[in-house]
């Protein structure tokens, strides 16, 4: 339970720093590369799935054994990692063979929202 509320909090933050740093910081080197729009749907990726690890912790509280949820919490957190992570270094260094580990990532999303229905309707 702890784990994915901590997971979360802290991808949660990530998610407003990064965008923050591409509001800032990159907007005008990204601009020139149309990659602005890339770089921001990581970052709104990555807010949506970190509340999802929130959300994960809250029930693990109530749901401790579940391993649906558990299994779920790590969907997320590696399709954080696979899904955004992939966007951010594609956006910003214009190395196209991250464009290919995006997809992986949204296939954990899929996956971790899967099994937190399964969870749910089991529970």
């Amino acid at each position: 339970m702890k784990l994915f509320l901590i997971l979360g909090a802290i991808h949660a933050m990530l998610a407003v720093m990064l965008g923050a740093f591409g509001a800032h910081a990159l907007e005008a080197k990204l601009n020139a590369k149309n990659m602005l729009n890339v770089y921001q749907t990581g970052v709104q990726y990555h807010m949506y799935h970190a509340l999802a690890l929130l959300v994960v912790g809250v029930l693990l509280g109530k749901f401790p054994a579940s391993t649906l949820l558990t299994g779920a919490g790590w969907s997320f957190f590696i399709g954080i990692l696979l899904f955004s992570g992939s966007l951010y270094a594609l956006s910003t260094t214009g190395m196209k063979f991250f464009g290919p580990i995006t997809p992986l990532g949204g296939v954990a999303f899929i996956v971790g929202w899967i099994l937190l229905i399964i969870a749910v309707v089991k529970a």
